[in-house]
């Protein structure tokens, strides 16, 4: 008998479950949850988010913890990290099981050079830059990636199940892909995954159904490495982020892979679709909730249309536009 994917949430959950109630005893993991229930009611959005796009949970988190619940920036990137480490890991594991397609290569090319972004993130740019500005200029990039993705999803074209040109050229631009990421990775809690992906799709012409797994896993190691390099060199994984964690984990281990298990089932178009509907929320939320001083708005919109520039730079470059109606393409068609 053949074991449905959808099923394959259920031993995740029920393995760090048991873990989590061994270790904390079962009255004190449920105070975590009673002490911090919009923790895990955040977190209970952001997880799935998190698995089926990708934008990851940070970009739920970042914005509720910080402004709505008033958690400060600092914070709210540890947790970002921290709780990312379980739900994108759990996710990156329902990915595997369930044999959904990814780009071996650029996990693997991007996770080298994401890490070291990370800690240079972490260590060396994060005290330069103001909370509010970082914030804000995240969102603006997301912005630029959406109008693209809206301006080249309005009718079908054939998309690749691989990078179709592999030298040391793509080498390089994933390698420069991943260290920006990383990088962003480390001022936010989250970033390599979106700019993966938006690289994937625009340059490579890789389909968002490809893209969007790859991406989750790469965020995965991403988190892992940030999140290692916070508690065993930075030492500032303390409370009250930690009881946060602990709050989120029983959450976010069924919410990530059933995201990543839902975005495998949906059309290329359709997890585009979602993607600028979510960056939608998020611009509105930053423009509401983020303090906006003249130097971050001017600044911010450099930024918006250099990413702009560069997303519609990737679109038109023609490298990787091979014509190709392969097997994939003809599925795609079929939906």
């Amino acid at each position: 008998m053949k074991f449905s994917p959808r099923l394959i949430p259920i031993p995740i959950a029920l393995t760090v479950w048991t873990i989590w109630l061994l270790v904390l005893g079962f009255r004190e993991a449920f105070t975590y949850i009673s002490n911090h229930w919009e923790i895990t009611i955040t977190m209970l959005f952001g997880s799935i988010i998190a698995g089926a796009t990708s934008l990851g949970g940070g970009a739920v988190a970042f914005p509720v913890f910080t402004k709505l619940l008033q958690i400060n920036p600092h914070d709210a990137k540890i947790f970002s990290l921290a709780i990312q480490s379980v739900g994108m890991s759990a996710a990156a594991l329902a990915i595997y099981i369930s044999g959904i397609k990814v780009e071996r290569r650029v996990i693997l090319w991007t996770s080298l050079s994401g890490i070291i972004g990370v800690w240079l993130g972490l260590s060396m740019i994060a005290p330069l830059i103001p909370p509010d500005a970082i914030k804000i200029y995240f969102t603006l990039i997301l912005t630029s990636l959406a109008i693209t993705l809206f301006a080249i999803n309005q009718g079908w074209r054939p998309y690749h199940s691989s990078i179709p040109i592999w030298t040391i050229r793509e080498k390089l631009i994933l390698l420069a892909v991943g260290l920006f990421g990383g990088i962003v990775s480390g001022l936010v809690g989250n970033g390599i995954d979106i700019f993966v992906f938006a690289v994937m799709v625009l340059l490579f012409r890789v389909s968002e159904k490809i893209a969007t797994p790859t991406s989750v896993i790469i965020m995965a190691f991403n988190a892992l490495a940030g999140f290692a390099y916070q508690v065993f060199v930075i030492k500032d994984f303390t409370e009250p982020v930690f009881s946060y964690w602990l709050a989120a984990i029983p959450i976010v281990v069924v919410g990530a892979p059933i995201g990543a298990i839902i975005c495998s089932q949906l059309h290329r178009q359709t997890i585009a679709r979602v993607l600028i509907g979510l960056i939608l929320v998020e611009l509105i939320a930053s423009l509401l909730l983020v303090p906006l001083r003249i130097v971050v708005i001017a600044s911010g919109m450099g930024i918006l249309l250099l990413f702009s520039y560069l997303n519609y730079w990737m679109y038109r470059t023609q490298t990787y536009a091979i014509p190709v109606i392969d097997q994939f393409n003809q599925e795609e068609l079929i939906k």
